[in-house]
């Protein structure tokens, strides 16, 4: 953000559209001001702007702003763009139902994931999470999942991006990043530990992948509650079940399984956390 071909009013613009979450019954500046941390006026000038130009539409009632026309075009290109997404969606459908789990596709978004697919089993109650919400990097399994694998040379640019968001230090990130890269090695998927993840009513176990459309690791995941999804479970059969569909679209996409990245060869401890 420091560098002079950074232009600030397009990032507050784009971050007034990253605001919305798929359960919103729109938003009024007021909301979108507490959300974005941007003040209300700057926030006023920004959706009348977007509203004018079609990315944003007002409801009957003129004061709550919904995404508008603009950005359903803006959503279609880029699904249609990448290709994997569509590919991945029958075998994701299918490890849902077979494993009663929600699978979802999350990606990087600033210093937290964002879920942007869903899968949800056929006939059997599951996790209410929709696509817009953001898990932190820090006590979820796909946020470890992305720590342990993403490239050296950004690695530092995330966590800094991150902003110490619910307690990702340099320290803190680095564990994560040894952790996560061991059980990558050792076993090809991630669970965070339970006592540290920051929904008590959701399990998750998650593996990267490495998509050639983009320039990042996305990360798959598997999650339900606890009772339906215990540790013994994750481990012995939602996780080996993950890690396979992943392999399975790489092989379909005709690429090779992308080797988890090992930051400190020496240091890493394949052992799961207790």
């Amino acid at each position: 953000m420091d560098d002079r071909r950074f232009a600030t009013t397009l990032a507050r613009g784009l971050s007034v559209l990253r605001a919305f979450r798929a359960g919103d019954d729109g938003l009024g500046n007021a909301e979108i001001a507490e959300r974005t941390g941007l003040p209300k006026s700057t926030v006023s000038r920004l959706t009348f702007t977007l509203q004018s130009l079609g990315y944003l539409t007002h409801t009957r009632r003129h004061d709550r702003y919904r995404p508008g026309p603009a950005l359903l075009v803006l959503g279609n290109l880029a699904a249609a763009s990448i290709s994997f997404v569509e590919i991945a969606a029958p075998l994701m459908q299918r490890l849902a139902d077979e494993t009663g789990t929600m699978s979802l596709l999350l990606v990087r978004d600033g210093g937290h994931m964002l879920i942007v697919r869903t899968w949800r089993p056929k006939g059997i109650a599951s996790l209410w999470l929709e696509v817009g919400a953001r898990p932190p990097l820090n006590g979820s399994s796909s946020g470890h999942a992305l720590l342990g694998t993403l490239p050296a040379e950004t690695f530092g640019d995330v966590v800094t991006e991150a902003d110490g968001a619910r307690g990702l230090t340099p320290a803190r990130a680095g564990t994560i990043r040894r952790d996560a890269a061991g059980q990558l090695l050792a076993q090809g998927y991630v669970i965070a530990d339970p006592a540290e993840y920051f929904a008590a009513n959701i399990h998750a176990v998650a593996v990267p992948f490495h998509p050639r459309d983009l320039g990042e690791p996305v990360v798959f995941t598997c999650g339900a509650l606890p009772e339906m999804l215990p540790v013994e479970a994750m481990e012995g059969r939602v996780g080996p079940a993950l890690r396979d569909t992943v392999r399975e679209l790489e092989r379909i996409m005709g690429q090779p399984p992308a080797p988890a990245p090992i930051p400190e060869a020496a240091d890493i401890d394949t052992r799961r956390p207790a």
